[in-house]
């Protein structure tokens, strides 16, 4: 029996997303099993019973989105006879989502965490909704979700109604089965699913009202970024043995007199990657290279340039506000974030009341927040890959990083170029998508958080992290070539020894040009595959 999550809406762990996203192992994928705790179970069903007896007959007082219209039109009543329509006809109006159809792993994510949500037993839907989505994700039906369409204020209304779309069979509905593109009908048939479902009062509702696309987007970013750090500490590191880098600056005496964990944490990183190295000491910075621009005897560097010297300041904070994005996803992934919601009161009697958990404000800050400081990381390593190519500050590495002859070759320069368009394009992305707000549904929806472009944002600027990141290690590697036969018995550390010969296993030294995009792709396939960190 393989690996089994449960869920209670209470205890998911971002961790836990990941897994079932992505799943693990290489060639073939295996998935944890995911199953509601059995106490889940009951409260939803105790609830969802009194919901039937008190509220959905025709006396019934009217309770938004249970025997309501949706919006503007909140005041409308619905009566019983009429749920089973309204629940199919909302489904046609809000399956408006366009655009291209998000990855496989956006969606996992955001099935578990929609699962989980109403796991709470506060949303009011029927048990029978919760265990019809997690035998669709359990089996391996992924709904088509549009990415565009989503204000992030009602929730993800757009996108989870086409999740909706292929829970029911929808004739236009569509979702991948085994990697094939089919009806929904069809994929849910082939996985031994009812083609058909039927949803009764709220449950349209309670499935789509919450940004959970969002979310699942963001704690798939947030994992990426931890991962670009690592990421970007092999590169400093990397460079700064090309450069012989002063190690002065990550002492931790500098880093415990400004308190900050992840500045601490960052330094450490750095010290322990360039541990025996022999080329960040002045011995080897004692040595002129060919290249290098030095009048005079030689005196003592003292300190580098900030791209090489803040590095603990700047991922540093970075992780210190991964820390603070973490802690709000792993909120939201354990929230209901629907309207309304139902509570016992002191007489054992239930109320249900409406509220605005669904706005997505939370997800657009914790997205903006990681977009800039991610893009930081890209920022500070472009620099680092522009210095390794000029000689006056690279300490004597060759023009352009030239491996043959300067004139005949012209070397890196289009490289770092690459690096220079993608870091201003992450740039025009900082823009915080949290900052405009449009009303929607006749100004019934006012303020929106704009929370699904700001996650959009997000994972846009870290595909462009791994490129520059990549770019940097590519670079750094051709610096150590070229010094390497000026520092005959200098040693790099143990940990960028292994960096540099898992770089050149793909990528051998160059001498004269060769063609650069391949060397560019090799690298930065390298930089995604995580085998560097």
């Amino acid at each position: 029996m393989g690996e089994v999550l449960t869920l209670s809406g209470r205890d998911l762990t971002l961790a836990d997303v990941v897994k079932v996203a992505r799943g693990q192992g290489q060639k073939e994928k295996t998935y944890p099993e995911v199953r509601l705790a059995p106490e889940a179970r009951a409260h939803l069903i105790r609830v969802r019973e009194y919901i039937e007896k008190n509220w959905l007959k025709p006396d019934a007082p009217t309770i938004y989105g249970f025997n309501s219209g949706v919006g503007k039109l909140k005041d409308t009543h619905i009566a019983p006879e009429e749920n089973d329509t309204f629940q199919k006809l909302m489904i046609e109006s809000h399956c408006s989502g366009i655009g291209d159809a998000a990855s496989e792993e956006v969606v996992r994510a955001t099935m578990l965490m929609r699962a989980n949500a109403l796991a709470k037993g506060v949303s009011g839907v029927r048990i029978q909704v919760v265990d019809r989505l997690l035998e669709m994700l359990n089996r391996g039906v992924h709904p088509v979700m549009p990415l565009l369409g989503s204000v992030g204020a009602s929730g993800d209304l757009a996108p989870m109604a086409h999740l909706v779309s292929a829970l029911v069979g929808h004739p236009e509905a569509e979702a991948f089965y085994q990697g094939e593109r089919l009806p929904a009908a069809e994929a849910l048939k082939r996985a031994g699913l009812e083609p058909s479902f039927e949803m009764k009062a709220k449950d349209t509702l309670g499935m789509i009202n919450g940004c959970t696309f969002t979310l699942g987007m963001a704690v798939l970013a947030a994992h990426d970024a931890r991962r670009i750090v690592k990421l970007a500490d092999v590169a400093c590191a990397l460079s700064m043995e090309a450069m012989r880098g002063e190690m002065g600056a990550f002492d931790a005496r500098i880093q415990e007199a400004r308190n900050h964990p992840g500045q601490l944490q960052a330094a450490a990183n750095i010290r322990t990657l360039l541990a025996g190295s022999e080329w960040t000491t002045d011995n080897a910075r004692r040595i002129k290279l060919k290249d290098e621009i030095r009048e005079g005897e030689w005196q003592p560097r003292v300190q580098d340039a900030y791209s090489m010297r803040c590095v603990p300041q700047v991922h540093g904070a970075v992780l210190d506000v991964l820390d603070f994005v973490e802690q709000i996803l792993v909120r939201e992934a354990n929230a209901a974030t629907d309207n309304p919601l139902m509570f016992m009161e002191e007489n054992g009697e239930y109320v249900g009341i409406s509220g605005g958990n669904f706005h997505g404000e939370y997800l657009a800050f914790a997205m903006d927040f990681l977009t800039v400081a991610i893009h930081e990381i890209g920022n500070i390593s472009e620099r680092r890959s522009a210095r390794l190519l000029d000689p006056t500050m690279s300490y004597g590495l060759p023009r352009n990083l030239v491996g043959s002859t300067v004139g005949l070759n012209t070397g890196f320069t289009l490289a770092q170029c690459s690096a220079a368009a993608l870091v201003s394009e992450n740039k025009t992305l900082c823009f915080p998508a949290s900052a405009d707000s449009i009303p929607t549904k006749s100004n019934q929806e006012d303020h929106v958080s704009m929370s699904t472009w700001a996650a959009r944002k997000s994972q846009m600027v870290i595909k462009n992290m791994f490129k520059i990141l990549g770019i940097e290690i590519l670079c750094a590697a051709q610096g150590i070539a070229c010094a390497a036969p000026q520092l005959p018995g200098f040693k790099l550390a143990p940990a960028t020894q292994k960096v540099y010969d898992r770089v050149r296993q793909d990528i051998p030294a160059t001498g004269d040009d060769r063609y650069m995009n391949k060397q560019m792709r090799l690298a930065i396939e390298l930089a995604e595959s995580d085998e560097l960190i």
